[in-house]
């Protein structure tokens, strides 16, 4: 029962917020603005539009690619049609569910494939941690190549003095997680130890691969086509398509972090992105219109491709 109701809680939070998110949005918008948001939609170049969806493709082929290598660490092998299909179920997941994708890809590679689940999951926290770390990368990059412009707009939200406080919290903060980390028999912190002994076992599972540069070649380009689509798509509209390489990373590192934590961004997403092109002078009309452009097109792509795999993987897999 607990369960079921977790589950359902962490389906209909993200919506909720995403919902409100979206209401809070356009109830700032004058009736002019909204319809000048409706002249960006049909106005847009829609060729930039297909074009980020067929760079998408790449990265979902380069991700099912980047997976056999660390099956084969483990002994085991998989289709490349099955490795694609579990990949798109997974993106298709997570529009539901956050991070059950995950889960959902292990159960394909069970089903079709008969490799353990454990085995299979342990691939994918393997693969999320390098994930995790380019996207860092990424962070580094955006703080360093636009830091004037992100120190004036966190100053403008938060003032000087109370930024100091938050940091002297910050370090407080870590250094008492730090003693409770070494020091407590807590359940809490002996089961985020075990998770986190398996999240460097991960790792060093990459370290020991046969062809741990080719994983990480893939990993690289799987985040390069991330930020390609992404930058494509600002030509789709007149009042983005001159806007530098700097605003472009930050607003890509903001949408990511949207998609994180929500369900793929609905809602957070377009607000992010419009806010962070609004420092750049791009109309939050046009921003906006921007973001949704992006997290339509892709989140159709996402569907129609989680729904094409789920129907093909029996068929493609009955002989087995």
């Amino acid at each position: 029962m607990k369960k079921q109701i977790s589950k359902w809680v962490s389906i209909i939070l993200p919506l909720l917020l995403g919902g409100y998110l979206v209401y809070y949005k356009y109830n700032e918008f004058s009736t002019e603005q909204l319809a000048e948001m409706k002249s960006y939609f049909k106005n847009a170049d829609y060729f930039y539009i297909y074009l980020s969806l067929f760079i998408a493709l790449f990265g979902f082929l380069s991700r099912a690619y980047r997976w056999k290598f660390s099956i084969e660490q483990l002994g085991y092998h998989s289709h490349f049609k099955n490795n694609l299909m579990a990949v798109c179920v997974a993106y298709f997941m997570n529009l539901t569910i956050p991070r059950s994708g995950e889960i959902s890809r292990a159960l394909v590679l069970k089903k079709y494939e008969d490799i353990p689940f454990d085995k299979a999951f342990g691939t994918i926290v393997a693969e999320r941690i390098i994930d995790l770390l380019i996207f860092f990368l990424f962070v580094i990059v955006s703080f360093f190549v636009q830091f004037k412009v992100l120190k004036n707009y966190i100053l403008q939200i938060i003032p000087f003095e109370k930024l100091i406080f938050l940091g002297i919290f910050a370090v407080l903060s870590i250094i008492a997680f730090a003693l409770i980390w070494v020091y407590s028999n807590w359940k809490i912190i002996q089961l985020l130890k075990e998770k986190l002994s398996g999240l460097i076992e991960g790792m060093m599972s990459i370290v020991k691969m046969k062809n741990k540069w080719w994983f990480l070649f893939h990993s690289f380009f799987i985040w390069f086509t991330y930020f390609l689509m992404f930058y494509v798509t600002i030509f789709a509209l007149k009042e983005t398509s001159n806007i530098g390489i700097g605003p472009v990373i930050i607003a890509f590192v903001f949408g990511s972090l949207a998609i994180g934590f929500t369900n793929s961004g609905f809602g957070a997403y377009p607000l992010l992105v419009a806010e962070i092109f609004l420092l750049y002078g791009i109309p939050d009309t046009a921003g906006t219109a921007f973001g949704w452009l992006v997290w339509i097109s892709q989140t159709l792509l996402m569907i129609v491709l989680g729904a094409l795999s789920f129907f093909f993987l029996p068929i493609l897999n009955r002989n087995k």
